[in-house]
This record gives structure tokens, sequence and C-alpha cells, in this order.
């Protein structure tokens, strides 16, 4: 990828997530990027063609972030502390507007990023809990693939669930508490001992960021 394509994604993106994906013409990304429709359509065919791109280089960035978190050499737990920081950076880039334009006006790529989305954090759910019972910090009986498939269909159809406003659904603490809620029902005690030192550290830590 040259440095222009790569520019041009992120700084549509940029202006999706401000404007919404429908609002914003191709005639608007040359005017604001200052290039010519010529070198636009150079890289891209149409709107949608620039959309597609958009979605895949953000996923690909962010496999790549929680891949560096599973390379790392972290038990499970502290493993999915750092999932968890990785969650919070995202919602602070979340945009509504994308997600309801890309839902209402691109509804074939929108399925295929859900699929895309579930897939993965199957997969990522279903390592940990193989890597949390090899460190003997989960509970051995429990049916990991079960339990991962539960665990993934549980996040990806919340934003569907009207007992959570989407305020509450993507805050921070409701984030937390699902998070803490899975580890606690597939921890053993040891990982529940890791479970605590985490969650203190984390409190003193925000305590001295109020300070």
């Amino acid at each position: 990828m040259s440095e222009e394509y790569l520019s041009i994604l992120e700084r549509t993106s940029c202006l999706y997530k401000k404007y919404g994906i429908k609002s914003v013409t191709m005639d608007d990304v040359s005017r604001e990027l200052g290039i010519s429709k010529k070198t636009l359509y150079q890289y891209f065919a149409d709107k949608e063609e620039l959309v597609t791109k958009i979605i895949d280089h953000e996923i690909e960035l962010r496999n790549k972030e929680f891949d560096m978190v599973f390379a790392s050499n972290l038990n499970a737990i502290d493993e999915l502390f750092e999932v968890n920081r990785l969650m919070m950076n995202m919602l602070k880039e979340y945009s509504p507007a994308t997600e309801y334009d890309l839902k209402k006006y691109y509804p074939a790529l929108f399925e295929r990023i859900h699929q895309i989305k579930s897939r993965r954090m199957y997969e990522l759910v279903l390592q940990n809990m193989k890597k949390g019972k090899e460190q003997g910090i989960y509970r051995q009986e429990m049916n990991e693939e079960v339990i991962a498939k539960m665990h993934v269909t549980r996040i990806m159809n919340m934003p569907e669930n009207s007992m959570f406003s989407r305020e509450e659904l993507f805050s921070p603490s409701v984030i937390m508490e699902a998070f803490v809620y899975h580890i606690r029902g597939i921890a053993n005690q040891k990982g529940l001992e890791i479970l605590e030192q985490n969650l203190k550290k984390l409190n003193e830590s925000n305590k001295q960021q109020i300070i």
C-alpha cells in the first residue's frame, strides 16, 4: 500500500466517523483531502469500494493489535485485561452514525463485518480459555467451545437488546461488568485471585488519575 492510499483511507475514515457515511460524498472526500477526483478514482472505483477498503483496513489494524496481545507472554487473565484496555480505546473512536449508515445503506457489507467480528472473537475467546486451562487458572471441567459461543453471542447481540440504552451499552462501566462477569464464570480459585489483583491495580490507577 502506498502512503497516499493509506492516507486516503485513514483521513476519509475520520470524515465518516465525524459526519456519517451517507452524508460524505466523493466530492467531499476530494475537497477535504485536497486531492483531485481523478486521483481518488485511480484507487477506488466508487464510494462503495472506498467504504469497503476503509472497513477492511480498520479490521486489519484491530487484528494486529489483538495479535500483539495474544503473542505476548501473559497469563490468560492478564491477557484479557489487555484486551479490555484495547476495547476501551476502541470505544473512544466508536461512531453510532457510521454503524447506522453501514447497516442501512450497505447491508451486505455490514453483515460481512458482523460475521468477521463474530468469527474472530470466537477464535480469540476459545484460544484464551484453552490457555487458561493449561495454566491452571480456569476451570478444567468447563466446555470452552460452548462457553466461547455463549460469550460471543451475548456480546454481539447486546446492541439489539432493548434493556440497555446505546449510551449504557457502550459505556466503560457496562463493558467492564460484562468483562469481569465472564472471568468470574470461567476462573478457578487461583484465577479469581489473579482477577482480584488486577482489579485492585485498576482501581488504584483510576484513583491516581482522578487525583
